[in-house]
């Protein structure tokens, strides 16, 4: 019996140690980002209006790039953007390539069963993105449900799964740049764009062919969140505190007003 309680207290014992320095480790990352200088955000770079990186400055824009930024500068830090796709944010996530990423990403349960998302932002939902003469065609799900309407959207995010949820009769089309979409529908490469309401908004606005219908009408309601890896609650609070503080003083109100109207 001794014996067995003196392994059994050293196995406590070393099982705590590596506790305890998984612990330290997680509670030195907002450490880490202050003497690194820099917060490291993944970013898609393709999502007006949220986050998008401009060809020619090279520069990322938008809402979530304006956050980051305001991030940044509560820690007193600058941005380094880490690019990614939506078909690899997952695996980046996890793999820590970044601190955390911001860009337009949905707060979802498969996310958070892996992942660690921040309280949300931004109430918006899923709604589609047409051509203006055809903007009289869609008042439904029932009227986009059909073969002959060819529906496009990016891989592996939840435009992919909703479609394939509540489209399943739709004829789907996949573009790997999301960027590139609104123009396609524009030249009739496809009929409809599921999208999300402001990315539908700034798209019908830039493009005087495109229509957004059912803006008003989405057929979800959702929040953005900052992604992460999981077990670092220390960060976690740190952001969801920034969120929470910029909700309060009316600096997210204001720049929705600014990026979405």
């Amino acid at each position: 019996m001794k014996k067995w309680m003196k392994y059994g207290a050293a196995a406590v014992m070393a099982a705590g140690m590596v506790l305890g320095g998984s612990m330290e480790a997680l509670a030195a990352h907002l450490e880490d980002i202050t003497a690194r200088g820099t917060i490291r955000v993944g970013t898609t770079g393709d999502y007006r209006p949220m986050s998008y990186k401009d060809k020619e400055t090279g520069k990322y824009e938008g809402f979530d790039a304006e956050l980051a930024e305001r991030l940044a500068d509560s820690l007193h830090v600058k941005v380094e953007y880490v690019p990614t796709t939506w078909k690899t944010l997952t695996a980046d996530t996890e793999a820590g390539k970044f601190d955390l990423a911001l860009c337009g990403i949905t707060r979802t349960f498969d996310r958070e069963r892996v992942m660690s998302m921040s309280d949300g932002y931004l109430l918006f939902g899923k709604t589609i993105l047409c051509r203006k003469g055809d903007a009289g065609k869609y008042k439904s799900i029932a009227d986009i449900n059909r073969p002959e309407v060819k529906v496009m959207v990016n891989p592996g995010a939840p435009n992919e799964k909703f479609t394939k949820a509540y489209l399943p009769h739709a004829t789907l089309i996949i573009h790997e740049q999301t960027a590139e979409i609104p123009g396609l529908i524009a030249e009739g490469k496809a009929d409809i764009m599921i999208t999300e309401t402001m990315e539908a908004k700034k798209y019908a606005k830039m493009d005087s062919r495109l229509a957004d219908p059912l803006v008003n009408q989405p057929f979800t309601k959702n929040r953005f969140g900052a992604l992460m890896q999981k077990g670092d609650q220390e960060f976690l609070n740190y952001v969801n505190f920034f969120l929470a503080e910029l909700e309060t003083n009316g600096t997210m109100k204001n720049m929705e007003q600014k990026y979405i109207g």
